[in-house]
């Protein structure tokens, strides 16, 4: 069996990785912006960004149907295994959630999500303010949620790398070379 993940799945996390940081941090900023072009502007780059995303973890989740990932080292408690198990499926509920919930609450908000400013989407929701309210609240929660979801992944997998020395960081590093 493979120890490293494939070039592809290596590729598509740390795309996520990038996207998904600039994406909660353009969040952040925009969100306290006073109305104006530029914040709208900043609005319609994120929504891009956002489905983006979501096609990509789409994509991602359907390349992990057919190239499993490699198996966690065989020393590592069962509970650990289960953890990492669990954080990873939480991790993919998140990114799917994610982009969701930001489209939600545009529909209902009134704001039609439109691809690249070519390609409108259709609302998922009937405008609906109250609504519209609750979804950004929905929205900013589950980012925060992801955001310390990827602290403690980081942290598990440096955990694994400079304590435990064993390959669970190496094997998702692009430019490392195997220990075959």
């Amino acid at each position: 069996m493979e120890t490293r993940y494939t070039r592809t799945a290596i590729a598509l996390h740390w795309l996520m990785a990038l996207l998904l940081t600039g994406l909660f941090c353009v969040g952040l900023y925009m969100s306290d912006l006073p109305l104006s072009p530029q914040k709208l502007k900043i609005y319609s780059w994120h929504k891009w960004a956002g489905i983006t995303a979501f096609l990509l973890v789409l994509l991602r989740l359907a390349w992990r149907v057919g190239h499993p990932p490699p198996l966690l080292p065989a020393g590592m408690p069962a509970w650990q295994q289960a953890a990492a198990h669990g954080l990873h499926h939480l991790l993919y509920l998140l990114m799917i959630a994610i982009p969701l919930s930001g489209w939600l609450m545009s529909s209902a908000k009134g704001f039609q999500t439109v691809y690249f400013g070519v390609l409108p989407l259709p609302d998922l929701l009937p405008k609906d303010k109250e609504l519209g309210e609750l979804l950004e609240v929905v929205h900013s929660g589950l980012n925060f949620t992801l955001a310390g979801l990827v602290v403690a992944h980081v942290a598990a997998a440096l955990k694994h790398h400079l304590f435990d020395r064993d390959d669970v960081l190496s094997r998702m590093l692009p430019f490392h070379a195997s220990k075959h």
